[in-house]
This record gives C-alpha cells, sequence and structure tokens, in this order.
C-alpha cells in the first residue's frame, strides 16, 4: 500500500518592502598630485555615508595596482586609466551608487569622454576642479613626489614636467589653500544638493 503525498501547506511570506531605487552620480575630483582630491574625497564619502547613501570612492593609487596594473604614464596610457576608471564609475552611479573619483585625470578629452559616456546613459555626471596652485601642491607633497622630480629620480610628474589640463567648465571650482578639507567637501555636497542627488 503506497502512502498517499502529504499536503504541503505553502510557509507564510512576508510581504517585501520595495524602496525607490536610490540615485547615483559620478563626483570627479581632478586637480594635481597632493591637490586634496582624496582628502576631500573621504570626507564628502564620510558625511554621505552617515545620511545613509551607498557610496564607493575609486581611489587613483588603488586603480593604478589593480585595475590598471601595468599600464604606465604615458598619455595614451594615462587615458586608457581614466577610461576604466570612467567605465566603473559610471556602472556604479547607474546602479544607484554616489561614486566619488579623485583622479588626477590630466587630459581634457579624456574627462570629456568620460562626461559623454555618463550623458549617454543618462546618468548624473559632476566635475570638480581642485585647484590648488602648484607652488602649494609642492609644500604639501604627500607622497614626496615634488622632491624626487627636483632630485631628478622622477620625469612627467603632472603639472610640473608633464602637462595638466584644467577644465574649462567644471561644475565646481575648489581653491583648497584658503579653504579646509571639510569645508570644500561641504561645497562639493551642496553641488549634489542643489541636483537632487542628496
Amino acid at each position: 500500500m503506497t502512502e498517499k503525498p502529504r499536503a504541503v501547506t505553502p510557509r507564510a511570506v512576508a510581504p517585501r518592502t520595495v524602496t525607490p531605487k536610490a540615485q547615483g552620480a559620478t563626483v570627479w575630483l581632478t586637480g594635481l598630485p597632493s591637490a586634496g582630491k582624496t582628502t576631500i574625497a573621504r570626507f564628502l564619502s564620510d558625511r554621505l555615508k552617515r545620511e545613509g547613501h551607498r557610496v564607493e570612492v575609486l581611489d587613483g593609487d588603488e586603480i593604478r595596482r589593480f585595475l590598471s596594473a601595468g599600464l604606465g604614464f604615458s598619455r595614451a596610457d594615462r587615458h586608457v586609466n581614466v577610461q576604466r576608471v570612467g567605465l566603473v564609475s559610471e556602472v556604479l552611479a547607474r546602479n544607484g551608487v554616489l561614486c566619488v573619483v579623485p583622479v588626477i585625470a590630466p587630459y581634457a578629452d579624456s574627462r570629456e569622454a568620460v562626461r559623454l559616456r555618463h550623458e549617454t546613459s543618462g546618468t548624473p555626471y559632476i566635475e570638480v576642479h581642485v585647484a590648488t596652485p602648484v607652488e602649494v601642491c609642492r609644500e604639501r607633497d604627500v607622497k614626496g613626489l615634488y622632491a624626487r622630480q627636483a632630485a631628478g629620480e622622477l620625469t612627467g610628474l603632472t603639472g610640473v614636467d608633464d602637462p595638466y589640463e584644467a577644465p574649462v567648465d567644471p561644475e565646481l571650482v575648489l581653491t583648497t589653500q584658503d579653504r579646509t578639507p571639510p569645508d570644500s567637501a561641504d561645497a562639493v555636497y551642496a553641488v549634489l544638493a542643489a541636483r537632487g542627488l542628496v
């Protein structure tokens, strides 16, 4: 005698709460080495995280170590590096992440290609020129690059013996020599707020 299969009662499942998709955006901080890009990015990121936003900081040094390992510092290699970062930031931003990108990106055509990628997908993009004068950057010299260049140990330093093409029409210009990093981060936040992104 075969046993009848027992009826299975479906388990009650709690209704899923659907929340509106978070608005993502890319905030690209461009400027000379030691201009203050990464410091501003950290203060901005901390504030956004405290408010509950999904945030990623795409640090230029980390990108160079992993995503762009093997690339040099020729114009062509720098362009490829910036396009890789631009792709990652656009994909993250398109999927609801506020992506903060402190990357030098010295060439205007490279930055414009990143902007176009965002515009094509309808993804908000904010370019911030961290316009710290090279004299101030040289005094800060966070990584010792200016000292190495002066000693003849390094060539191709952006803004010294390699070009930096400053943005012509960025969404924001920050002069960090006359404001604190938290103030600079607040100025970037104000642009995000004005766009309805936070």
